[in-house]
Protein backbone atom coordinates (compact mmCIF):
# COMPACT_ATOMS: atom_id res chain seq x y z
CA UNK A 1 0.00 0.00 0.00
CA UNK A 2 2.78 2.62 0.43
CA UNK A 3 4.12 1.70 -2.68
CA UNK A 4 1.11 2.40 -4.25
CA UNK A 5 0.69 5.81 -2.55
CA UNK A 6 4.68 6.80 -3.52
CA UNK A 7 3.49 6.00 -7.10
CA UNK A 8 0.48 8.59 -6.87
CA UNK A 9 2.93 11.33 -5.49
CA UNK A 10 5.72 10.52 -7.90
CA UNK A 11 8.21 8.88 -5.29
CA UNK A 12 10.16 6.45 -7.21
CA UNK A 13 13.08 3.83 -5.76
CA UNK A 14 13.44 0.72 -3.45
CA UNK A 15 14.15 -0.14 -0.58
CA UNK A 16 15.15 2.30 2.68
CA UNK A 17 15.26 5.13 -0.03
CA UNK A 18 11.22 5.12 0.17
CA UNK A 19 11.11 4.44 3.71
CA UNK A 20 12.96 7.82 3.88
CA UNK A 21 10.65 9.47 1.60
CA UNK A 22 8.02 7.99 3.60
CA UNK A 23 9.29 9.17 6.94
CA UNK A 24 9.48 13.27 5.31
CA UNK A 25 5.95 12.66 4.49
CA UNK A 26 5.05 11.61 7.99
CA UNK A 27 7.72 14.16 9.79
CA UNK A 28 5.50 17.09 7.59
CA UNK A 29 2.14 15.68 8.87
CA UNK A 30 3.39 16.07 12.51
CA UNK A 31 4.95 19.57 12.12
CA UNK A 32 1.51 20.55 10.78
CA UNK A 33 -0.44 19.00 13.28
CA UNK A 34 1.99 20.37 16.02
CA UNK A 35 1.75 23.83 15.06
CA UNK A 36 -1.71 23.82 14.53
CA UNK A 37 -2.23 25.60 17.44
CA UNK A 38 -0.67 28.74 17.65
CA UNK A 39 2.73 29.02 18.98
CA UNK A 40 6.25 27.52 18.40
CA UNK A 41 8.62 25.78 21.42
CA UNK A 42 12.01 27.97 21.09
CA UNK A 43 14.87 26.30 22.24
CA UNK A 44 16.44 27.28 26.20
CA UNK A 45 19.35 28.97 26.29
CA UNK A 46 22.09 26.21 26.16
CA UNK A 47 20.46 23.64 24.53
CA UNK A 48 22.23 23.14 21.24
CA UNK A 49 21.65 25.14 18.62
CA UNK A 50 18.33 27.49 18.77
CA UNK A 51 14.93 27.66 17.23
CA UNK A 52 11.89 25.57 17.01
CA UNK A 53 12.40 22.31 18.90
CA UNK A 54 10.92 19.21 16.60
CA UNK A 55 7.99 17.51 17.23
CA UNK A 56 7.78 13.80 16.44
CA UNK A 57 5.83 10.77 16.97
CA UNK A 58 7.50 7.60 19.24
CA UNK A 59 6.48 3.84 20.46
CA UNK A 60 7.78 2.00 23.32
CA UNK A 61 9.52 -0.93 21.93
CA UNK A 62 9.43 -4.26 23.36
CA UNK A 63 10.67 -7.71 23.62
CA UNK A 64 9.20 -10.79 22.58
CA UNK A 65 9.16 -13.04 19.03
CA UNK A 66 8.64 -12.15 15.54
CA UNK A 67 6.62 -13.95 13.50
CA UNK A 68 8.58 -15.06 10.55
CA UNK A 69 6.59 -15.44 7.26
CA UNK A 70 7.24 -15.08 3.80
CA UNK A 71 5.96 -12.56 1.41
CA UNK A 72 4.80 -13.59 -2.10
CA UNK A 73 2.14 -12.66 -5.04
CA UNK A 74 -0.95 -14.66 -5.58
CA UNK A 75 -3.21 -14.67 -8.09
CA UNK A 76 -6.83 -15.28 -7.36
CA UNK A 77 -9.01 -17.96 -9.08
CA UNK A 78 -12.49 -19.21 -8.03
CA UNK A 79 -12.74 -23.26 -6.97
CA UNK A 80 -14.24 -25.27 -10.03
CA UNK A 81 -13.53 -22.68 -12.32
CA UNK A 82 -13.98 -23.74 -15.76
CA UNK A 83 -13.74 -22.19 -19.28
CA UNK A 84 -16.25 -23.54 -21.34
CA UNK A 85 -15.31 -23.77 -24.89
CA UNK A 86 -17.18 -24.88 -28.32
CA UNK A 87 -16.21 -28.42 -29.53
CA UNK A 88 -17.59 -27.41 -32.94
CA UNK A 89 -18.09 -24.94 -36.05
CA UNK A 90 -21.21 -23.46 -35.82
CA UNK A 91 -23.40 -20.15 -36.28
CA UNK A 92 -24.43 -18.84 -32.96
CA UNK A 93 -28.47 -19.03 -32.52
CA UNK A 94 -29.23 -17.86 -28.71
CA UNK A 95 -27.39 -16.71 -25.46
CA UNK A 96 -29.17 -17.18 -22.43
CA UNK A 97 -26.95 -15.66 -20.22
CA UNK A 98 -25.28 -12.60 -19.00
CA UNK A 99 -22.10 -11.89 -16.89
CA UNK A 100 -22.54 -12.27 -13.18
CA UNK A 101 -25.52 -14.67 -14.11
CA UNK A 102 -25.71 -17.69 -11.67
CA UNK A 103 -25.90 -20.93 -13.13
CA UNK A 104 -26.52 -24.79 -11.98
CA UNK A 105 -24.40 -27.37 -13.47
CA UNK A 106 -26.66 -28.43 -16.86
CA UNK A 107 -27.91 -24.38 -17.47
CA UNK A 108 -28.40 -24.30 -20.97
CA UNK A 109 -25.70 -21.22 -21.88
CA UNK A 110 -25.39 -21.27 -25.43
CA UNK A 111 -27.27 -22.85 -28.73
CA UNK A 112 -25.96 -22.81 -31.87
CA UNK A 113 -27.72 -23.56 -35.04
CA UNK A 114 -27.97 -27.29 -35.61
CA UNK A 115 -29.58 -27.45 -39.22
CA UNK A 116 -26.27 -28.86 -40.54
CA UNK A 117 -25.74 -31.38 -37.93
CA UNK A 118 -29.40 -32.52 -37.99
CA UNK A 119 -28.96 -32.75 -42.02
CA UNK A 120 -25.63 -35.05 -41.21
CA UNK A 121 -27.18 -36.95 -38.31
CA UNK A 122 -30.05 -38.17 -40.80
CA UNK A 123 -27.85 -39.23 -43.48
CA UNK A 124 -25.67 -41.66 -40.85
CA UNK A 125 -28.66 -43.22 -39.93
CA UNK A 126 -29.60 -43.50 -43.69
CA UNK A 127 -26.10 -45.28 -44.19
CA UNK A 128 -27.19 -47.41 -41.23
CA UNK A 129 -30.15 -48.79 -42.67
CA UNK A 130 -28.26 -49.31 -45.54
CA UNK A 131 -25.39 -51.25 -44.21
CA UNK A 132 -28.13 -53.17 -41.53
CA UNK A 133 -29.53 -54.08 -44.95
CA UNK A 134 -26.43 -55.37 -46.95
CA UNK A 135 -25.62 -57.32 -43.11
CA UNK A 136 -28.74 -59.53 -43.51
CA UNK A 137 -28.07 -59.94 -47.17
CA UNK A 138 -24.47 -61.11 -46.47
CA UNK A 139 -26.13 -63.26 -43.88
CA UNK A 140 -28.59 -64.85 -46.22
CA UNK A 141 -25.76 -65.65 -48.18
CA UNK A 142 -23.63 -67.17 -45.90
CA UNK A 143 -25.99 -69.67 -44.94
CA UNK A 144 -27.53 -70.59 -48.01
CA UNK A 145 -23.36 -70.83 -49.00
CA UNK A 146 -22.85 -73.13 -45.05
CA UNK A 147 -25.94 -75.28 -46.59
CA UNK A 148 -24.81 -75.96 -49.91
CA UNK A 149 -21.27 -76.56 -48.74
CA UNK A 150 -22.70 -79.42 -46.38
CA UNK A 151 -24.52 -80.89 -48.96
CA UNK A 152 -21.42 -80.72 -51.45
CA UNK A 153 -19.13 -82.41 -48.96
CA UNK A 154 -21.70 -85.36 -48.86
CA UNK A 155 -21.37 -86.15 -51.79
CA UNK A 156 -18.00 -85.81 -52.07
CA UNK A 157 -17.45 -88.79 -49.59
CA UNK A 158 -20.02 -90.67 -51.88
CA UNK A 159 -17.64 -90.14 -54.44
CA UNK A 160 -20.13 -88.17 -56.45
CA UNK A 161 -18.52 -85.37 -56.61
CA UNK A 162 -14.58 -84.14 -57.82
CA UNK A 163 -12.00 -82.78 -55.75
CA UNK A 164 -12.31 -79.23 -58.18
CA UNK A 165 -16.13 -78.82 -57.36
CA UNK A 166 -15.42 -79.17 -53.96
CA UNK A 167 -12.81 -76.48 -53.61
CA UNK A 168 -15.08 -74.13 -55.60
CA UNK A 169 -17.71 -74.95 -53.19
CA UNK A 170 -15.47 -74.20 -50.49
CA UNK A 171 -13.99 -71.33 -52.17
CA UNK A 172 -17.49 -69.67 -52.44
CA UNK A 173 -18.38 -70.39 -48.28
CA UNK A 174 -15.04 -68.12 -47.39
CA UNK A 175 -16.29 -65.51 -49.72
CA UNK A 176 -19.31 -65.74 -48.17
CA UNK A 177 -17.77 -65.39 -44.71
CA UNK A 178 -15.36 -62.47 -45.54
CA UNK A 179 -18.68 -61.06 -47.21
CA UNK A 180 -20.49 -61.25 -43.80
CA UNK A 181 -17.33 -59.83 -41.90
CA UNK A 182 -17.30 -56.37 -44.32
CA UNK A 183 -20.94 -56.12 -44.04
CA UNK A 184 -20.64 -56.85 -39.98
CA UNK A 185 -17.95 -53.79 -40.43
CA UNK A 186 -19.79 -51.25 -42.00
CA UNK A 187 -22.77 -51.55 -39.47
CA UNK A 188 -20.17 -50.79 -36.67
CA UNK A 189 -18.60 -47.96 -38.39
CA UNK A 190 -22.24 -46.28 -39.38
CA UNK A 191 -23.19 -47.07 -35.95
CA UNK A 192 -19.89 -44.99 -35.13
CA UNK A 193 -20.90 -42.06 -37.04
CA UNK A 194 -24.45 -41.85 -36.07
CA UNK A 195 -23.02 -41.27 -32.56
CA UNK A 196 -20.73 -39.24 -34.06
CA UNK A 197 -23.46 -37.44 -35.35
CA UNK A 198 -25.56 -37.76 -32.34
CA UNK A 199 -22.66 -35.55 -30.11
CA UNK A 200 -22.08 -33.04 -32.46
CA UNK A 201 -25.78 -32.24 -32.26
CA UNK A 202 -25.52 -32.03 -28.91
CA UNK A 203 -23.17 -30.20 -28.76
CA UNK A 204 -25.10 -27.47 -30.44
CA UNK A 205 -26.42 -26.99 -26.93
CA UNK A 206 -23.66 -25.84 -24.60
CA UNK A 207 -24.50 -26.24 -20.57
CA UNK A 208 -22.62 -25.40 -18.01
CA UNK A 209 -20.64 -27.74 -16.81
CA UNK A 210 -20.16 -26.87 -12.87
CA UNK A 211 -22.21 -24.59 -10.64
CA UNK A 212 -21.13 -20.86 -10.50
CA UNK A 213 -21.40 -17.45 -11.71
CA UNK A 214 -20.87 -16.92 -15.86
CA UNK A 215 -18.11 -13.96 -16.77
CA UNK A 216 -15.87 -13.37 -19.38
CA UNK A 217 -18.72 -14.02 -21.97
CA UNK A 218 -17.29 -13.79 -25.18
CA UNK A 219 -19.66 -14.75 -28.06
CA UNK A 220 -23.34 -13.35 -29.45
CA UNK A 221 -25.83 -14.02 -31.58
CA UNK A 222 -24.88 -14.50 -35.07
CA UNK A 223 -21.42 -15.43 -34.26
CA UNK A 224 -19.55 -18.27 -35.82
CA UNK A 225 -17.76 -20.08 -33.30
CA UNK A 226 -15.27 -22.97 -33.75
CA UNK A 227 -13.70 -25.86 -31.94
CA UNK A 228 -11.42 -24.50 -28.67
CA UNK A 229 -13.37 -20.71 -28.80
CA UNK A 230 -13.48 -19.64 -25.21
CA UNK A 231 -17.10 -18.58 -24.59
CA UNK A 232 -17.36 -18.08 -20.88
CA UNK A 233 -15.85 -18.51 -17.62
CA UNK A 234 -17.93 -20.27 -14.57
CA UNK A 235 -17.01 -20.81 -11.15
CA UNK A 236 -18.16 -20.88 -7.68
CA UNK A 237 -16.87 -17.35 -6.70
CA UNK A 238 -17.92 -18.22 -2.53
CA UNK A 239 -14.90 -20.29 -2.43
CA UNK A 240 -11.94 -19.10 -3.59
CA UNK A 241 -7.80 -20.47 -4.61
CA UNK A 242 -4.97 -18.40 -4.74
CA UNK A 243 -1.71 -20.25 -6.48
CA UNK A 244 1.72 -18.74 -5.31
CA UNK A 245 4.67 -20.16 -6.40
CA UNK A 246 7.46 -21.50 -4.01
CA UNK A 247 10.96 -21.61 -5.24
CA UNK A 248 13.52 -24.81 -4.32
CA UNK A 249 14.44 -22.99 -1.20
CA UNK A 250 11.12 -21.87 0.26
CA UNK A 251 9.87 -26.06 0.33
CA UNK A 252 12.45 -26.81 3.27
CA UNK A 253 10.24 -24.38 5.40
CA UNK A 254 6.66 -23.79 3.65
CA UNK A 255 4.91 -26.86 4.70
CA UNK A 256 0.84 -27.81 4.26
CA UNK A 257 -0.67 -26.30 7.22
CA UNK A 258 0.91 -23.62 7.85
CA UNK A 259 -0.45 -20.06 8.60
CA UNK A 260 -1.39 -17.61 5.32
CA UNK A 261 -2.83 -13.98 5.24
CA UNK A 262 -4.45 -12.47 2.37
CA UNK A 263 -4.19 -8.87 1.49
CA UNK A 264 -4.80 -6.53 -1.48
CA UNK A 265 -5.15 -3.35 -2.44
CA UNK A 266 -9.36 -3.68 -2.75
CA UNK A 267 -9.13 -4.93 1.31
CA UNK A 268 -7.70 -1.83 2.22
CA UNK A 269 -6.92 -2.66 6.14
CA UNK A 270 -8.69 -5.94 6.30
CA UNK A 271 -7.36 -8.95 5.28
CA UNK A 272 -8.44 -12.93 5.04
CA UNK A 273 -6.94 -16.01 6.82
CA UNK A 274 -6.25 -19.36 5.81
CA UNK A 275 -3.75 -22.29 5.68
CA UNK A 276 -1.71 -23.94 3.05
CA UNK A 277 -3.75 -26.41 1.48
CA UNK A 278 -1.65 -27.91 -1.67
CA UNK A 279 1.87 -28.35 -2.73
CA UNK A 280 2.81 -29.37 -5.43
CA UNK A 281 5.48 -32.20 -5.50
CA UNK A 282 7.03 -31.34 -8.53
CA UNK A 283 9.46 -28.11 -9.63
CA UNK A 284 9.01 -26.70 -13.07
CA UNK A 285 12.39 -27.10 -15.68
CA UNK A 286 13.66 -24.50 -15.84
CA UNK A 287 12.83 -22.06 -13.24
CA UNK A 288 12.49 -24.96 -10.42
CA UNK A 289 9.50 -23.85 -8.78
CA UNK A 290 6.11 -25.05 -7.73
CA UNK A 291 2.70 -23.72 -6.88
CA UNK A 292 1.62 -23.78 -3.48
CA UNK A 293 -2.47 -23.73 -3.25
CA UNK A 294 -4.92 -21.36 -0.64
CA UNK A 295 -8.46 -22.81 -0.48
CA UNK A 296 -10.23 -19.34 1.35
CA UNK A 297 -13.76 -18.88 2.01
CA UNK A 298 -15.05 -15.81 -0.20
CA UNK A 299 -18.72 -14.89 0.67
CA UNK A 300 -17.88 -11.51 1.22
CA UNK A 301 -16.80 -11.23 -2.54
CA UNK A 302 -13.79 -9.26 -1.99
CA UNK A 303 -11.38 -11.93 -3.90
CA UNK A 304 -12.20 -11.64 -7.69
CA UNK A 305 -10.79 -14.47 -10.50
CA UNK A 306 -7.93 -13.13 -11.77
CA UNK A 307 -6.52 -10.61 -9.70
CA UNK A 308 -3.26 -10.43 -8.02
CA UNK A 309 -2.82 -10.30 -4.09
CA UNK A 310 -0.04 -10.28 -1.90
CA UNK A 311 0.23 -13.83 0.44
CA UNK A 312 2.10 -13.80 3.87
CA UNK A 313 2.95 -17.08 4.57
CA UNK A 314 4.06 -17.52 8.67
CA UNK A 315 6.37 -20.80 8.88
CA UNK A 316 7.76 -20.07 12.65
CA UNK A 317 9.16 -17.49 15.34
CA UNK A 318 12.06 -15.40 15.25
CA UNK A 319 14.59 -15.57 18.39
CA UNK A 320 13.56 -13.50 20.97
CA UNK A 321 14.61 -9.68 20.24
CA UNK A 322 13.71 -5.96 20.82
CA UNK A 323 10.52 -5.72 18.30
CA UNK A 324 10.08 -1.93 16.70
CA UNK A 325 8.16 -1.16 13.80
CA UNK A 326 9.54 -0.82 10.57
CA UNK A 327 8.69 3.17 10.14
CA UNK A 328 11.15 3.32 13.48
CA UNK A 329 14.75 1.86 10.90
CA UNK A 330 16.07 5.07 9.32
CA UNK A 331 18.75 4.86 7.11
CA UNK A 332 20.79 8.13 8.07
CA UNK A 333 21.25 10.44 5.24
CA UNK A 334 24.72 11.74 6.46
CA UNK A 335 26.63 8.82 7.26
CA UNK A 336 24.58 6.30 5.47
CA UNK A 337 24.37 4.18 8.81
CA UNK A 338 20.84 2.39 9.59
CA UNK A 339 19.56 3.13 12.75
CA UNK A 340 17.01 4.49 15.01
CA UNK A 341 16.35 7.32 17.01
CA UNK A 342 15.51 6.44 21.11
CA UNK A 343 15.00 8.91 23.87
CA UNK A 344 16.49 6.76 26.70
CA UNK A 345 14.61 9.36 28.89
CA UNK A 346 11.27 9.89 27.94
CA UNK A 347 8.91 8.68 30.29
CA UNK A 348 11.67 8.45 32.84
CA UNK A 349 13.03 11.98 33.85
CA UNK A 350 10.17 13.26 31.43
CA UNK A 351 6.90 12.40 32.03
CA UNK A 352 4.61 10.85 29.30
CA UNK A 353 2.32 13.61 28.55
CA UNK A 354 -0.75 12.86 29.66
CA UNK A 355 -4.22 12.41 27.31
CA UNK A 356 -7.46 13.65 28.13
CA UNK A 357 -9.12 12.79 24.99
CA UNK A 358 -8.90 9.45 23.25
CA UNK A 359 -9.86 10.36 19.83
CA UNK A 360 -7.30 12.87 19.78
CA UNK A 361 -3.92 12.10 18.81
CA UNK A 362 -2.50 13.08 22.12
CA UNK A 363 -0.42 16.41 23.53
CA UNK A 364 3.31 16.86 23.11
CA UNK A 365 5.83 16.10 25.63
CA UNK A 366 8.45 18.70 27.42
CA UNK A 367 11.43 19.03 25.58
CA UNK A 368 13.61 15.90 25.89
CA UNK A 369 17.32 13.83 24.55
CA UNK A 370 16.70 12.29 21.51
CA UNK A 371 20.06 10.42 20.47
CA UNK A 372 20.60 8.81 17.06
CA UNK A 373 21.85 4.78 17.43
CA UNK A 374 22.85 2.21 14.83
CA UNK A 375 20.90 -1.24 15.17
CA UNK A 376 21.42 -4.47 13.35
CA UNK A 377 17.44 -5.95 12.17
CA UNK A 378 17.69 -9.79 12.93
CA UNK A 379 14.49 -10.31 11.76
CA UNK A 380 11.81 -8.62 9.52
CA UNK A 381 7.86 -9.04 9.69
CA UNK A 382 5.71 -7.36 7.61
CA UNK A 383 4.85 -4.33 9.90
CA UNK A 384 7.97 -4.62 12.54
CA UNK A 385 11.37 -5.99 13.30
CA UNK A 386 13.71 -7.46 15.26
CA UNK A 387 16.98 -5.74 16.17
CA UNK A 388 20.12 -5.37 18.69
CA UNK A 389 21.18 -2.22 19.81
CA UNK A 390 18.81 -0.92 21.80
CA UNK A 391 16.58 -2.05 24.76
CA UNK A 392 13.18 -3.06 25.68
CA UNK A 393 11.27 -0.03 27.45
CA UNK A 394 13.30 2.49 25.06
CA UNK A 395 10.85 5.04 23.17
CA UNK A 396 11.99 4.85 18.98
CA UNK A 397 10.44 7.89 16.98
CA UNK A 398 9.03 6.35 14.51
CA UNK A 399 7.16 9.72 12.67
CA UNK A 400 9.79 13.42 12.00
CA UNK A 401 13.41 11.51 12.14
CA UNK A 402 14.16 14.16 9.27
CA UNK A 403 13.43 16.69 11.86
CA UNK A 404 15.90 15.34 13.78
CA UNK A 405 19.08 15.73 11.74
CA UNK A 406 19.84 19.19 12.33
CA UNK A 407 20.31 18.75 16.00
CA UNK A 408 19.99 16.00 16.97
CA UNK A 409 19.60 16.75 20.69
CA UNK A 410 16.11 17.43 21.74
CA UNK A 411 12.40 17.17 20.47
CA UNK A 412 9.32 16.89 22.06
CA UNK A 413 7.12 13.85 21.78
CA UNK A 414 4.27 12.47 21.16
CA UNK A 415 3.34 8.83 22.52
CA UNK A 416 2.02 6.55 19.99
CA UNK A 417 0.65 3.27 20.88
CA UNK A 418 1.32 0.28 18.72
CA UNK A 419 -2.35 -0.23 17.39
CA UNK A 420 -1.94 3.35 16.25
CA UNK A 421 1.26 3.23 14.76
CA UNK A 422 0.57 0.66 13.05
CA UNK A 423 -2.44 2.05 11.37
CA UNK A 424 -0.17 5.06 10.44
CA UNK A 425 2.02 3.07 8.43
CA UNK A 426 -0.45 1.29 6.73
CA UNK A 427 -2.23 4.65 5.27
CA UNK A 428 -0.76 5.74 2.00
CA UNK A 429 1.11 9.37 2.08
CA UNK A 430 -1.55 10.46 0.21
CA UNK A 431 -3.94 9.76 2.92
CA UNK A 432 -1.88 11.29 5.62
CA UNK A 433 -1.59 14.28 3.49
CA UNK A 434 -5.78 14.39 3.44
CA UNK A 435 -5.93 13.69 7.30
CA UNK A 436 -3.28 16.68 7.54
CA UNK A 437 -5.55 19.26 5.44
CA UNK A 438 -8.67 18.04 7.28
CA UNK A 439 -7.47 18.61 10.73
CA UNK A 440 -5.78 21.84 9.92
CA UNK A 441 -9.29 23.19 8.69
CA UNK A 442 -11.27 21.82 11.09
CA UNK A 443 -12.89 23.99 13.67
CA UNK A 444 -12.30 22.02 16.13
CA UNK A 445 -8.53 21.49 15.74
CA UNK A 446 -6.80 22.79 19.37
CA UNK A 447 -3.48 21.27 18.80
Amino acid sequence: MYNMGMDILGIKGSGLTRWFWLFVLMGLVVSLTSCGGGEEEVAPEGAEGTGIIPAVEAVEARFGRLPLEERLSGIVRSQNQVEVVSRITALTDQVFVQNGDPVEKGDLLVKLSDREYREQLRQAEANLRIANARLRQAEVLLEEERRTSTRQKQLFDRGLLSDVDLEQTEAALASAEAGFDLAEAQVEQAEATVEERKENLAQTEIRSPVRGTVGNRNVEPGMQVSPGSSLFTVGDLNDATVTVNLTERMLSYIEVGQTVQVVSDAMEDTFLEGAVSRISPFLGEGNFSTEAEIDLANTSGVLIPGMFVTVDIFYGESEQATIIPLSAIYRHPRTGITGVYVSSTFGTETPLPIQTDTDDPGPLSMPTDVEFRPVQVVAKGRESAGVTGIQSGEWVVTVGQNLLIGGEGRARIRPLTWERMMSLQRLQPSDLLKNVMESRTSPDNSL
